[in-house]
């Protein structure tokens, strides 16, 4: 029978992998499918990736916390530790190093939406940063799944 902890971590997991795949490849490419106005699909769709991202970090730390526990300093030569700190690391670079560039080439264009200003080149460049670490965080995520879900 699995502790408290495994089911945790097991929860933990899957949120956080679940919820990378669901609000990336479900839920924004459908704002902007369905609301004609982009910005507010934008705006709602950076929402629920910062929320994304806390959910991230939270989970990251128990799951790391965890294997630390379990594991103690065999946890450094195992996969899937290394793939959650990188993965950890790749959300903190995008939500405390890219989101505040985005943000702020948003309210340096503002009255004008910043896809209809001068930094429309800018933010579309540093969108598309963001974009691919997240591709990153969502592929290192399936793999970490993978290795967490296969007989041992």
């Amino acid at each position: 029978m699995k502790t408290i902890t495994e089911a945790f971590y097991a929860i933990a997991l899957t949120l956080w992998v679940g919820g990378l795949w669901a609000i990336g490849y479900i839920a924004a490419p459908l704002l902007f499918a369905m609301l004609s106005d982009r910005a507010l699909a934008g705006n709602v769709a950076g929402k629920l990736f910062a929320l994304i991202a806390y959910i991230g970090i939270g989970c990251a730390a128990y799951l790391l916390l965890f294997k630390l526990a379990r594991l103690g300093a065999g946890a450094l030569k195992r996969a899937p530790f290394w793939i959650i700190l990188l993965m950890l690391a790749l959300i903190a670079a995008g939500q405390f190093g890219i989101t505040p560039i985005l943000d702020s080439l948003k309210a340096q264009a503002l009255p004008q939406h910043v896809m209809e200003s001068v930094f429309r080149d800018r933010f579309a460049a540093w969108h598309g940063v963001s974009s691919v670490l997240y591709l990153i965080v969502s592929v290192l995520g399936a793999l970490l799944v993978y290795f967490e879900a296969r007989p041992r």
